[in-house]
């Protein structure tokens, strides 16, 4: 396991996250606009994006993106330069829908999204592993399935990406877990957290597979305990 300093992050550029978040205007001027708000803030105040795009460099394994909401993750890639294919599922079918219309809004390239329950089942895949902000939210006991499931699709040089926070009792983890939970009750949730993982259980789980792994802080300016893992197969 290496250990990674703390880093705060940047998000996306101003231009950039405007740029991406007109994929998400409603087709007629009086439709909803509620997904181009939430790309244009999240793009431009989250620097998960960004961390995540630098923690695929030099890879080009097709990446699967469980739990991918809206496609923000695929956009994010093309805007780096990121050509690698991709496919992003959700259980959450009205997203599922935006994601596809937002993509061939903004002519991606060998990109596609499925609706998936990850409690049920993964779909077939070789390559590189997404959970960014998802796996707290799926039932404990389906927790490890997934975590199994994505390490077997790992090929050499692949990688598993996790962003989460982590059950580690400080008050970092106690905003974070209040704030999932007030997600679940406005609604852009479709299910509360349920289990944060052990950053010790973890790494004992990568280190069993044979992974290299590596956990950095990505706070950036939130008050959210928030982490990157990247879990890498070996060549």
């Amino acid at each position: 396991m290496t250990a990674a300093p703390i880093a705060t992050g940047r998000p996306l550029d101003r231009a950039t996250s405007v740029r991406i978040a007109r994929a998400f205007l409603p087709e007629r001027w009086y439709g909803n606009r509620g997904h181009y708000y939430y790309a244009r803030a999240k793009l431009g105040s989250d620097p998960l994006y960004p961390s995540m795009v630098d923690a695929l460099s030099g890879s080009h394994a097709p990446l699967l993106d469980l739990g991918c909401g809206i496609g923000l993750f695929a956009h994010a890639l093309r805007a780096a330069g990121v050509a690698l294919p991709y496919r992003g599922v959700d259980n959450d079918a009205g997203k599922i829908a935006q994601a596809r219309r937002a993509a061939g809004s903004a002519g991606l390239a060998d990109v596609e999204f499925d609706c998936m329950d990850l409690a049920t089942g993964l779909p077939p895949h070789r390559g590189s592993v997404a959970l960014l902000d998802v796996l707290q939210f799926v039932p404990a006991q389906a927790q490890d399935g997934i975590l199994d499931a994505a390490i077997a699709m790992l090929v050499p040089g692949a990688r598993l990406l996790l962003r989460t926070g982590l059950d580690d009792g400080s008050a970092r983890a106690r905003t974070t877990r209040r704030i999932d939970a007030l997600s679940r009750l406005m609604g852009w949730m479709n299910a509360g957290p349920q289990r944060y993982p052990d950053a010790d259980a973890l790494r004992a789980r990568f280190e069993a597979a044979g992974l290299r792994c590596e956990f950095t802080p990505l706070y950036g300016n939130t008050p959210f305990n928030n982490w990157r893992v990247v879990a890498t197969r070996p060549l």
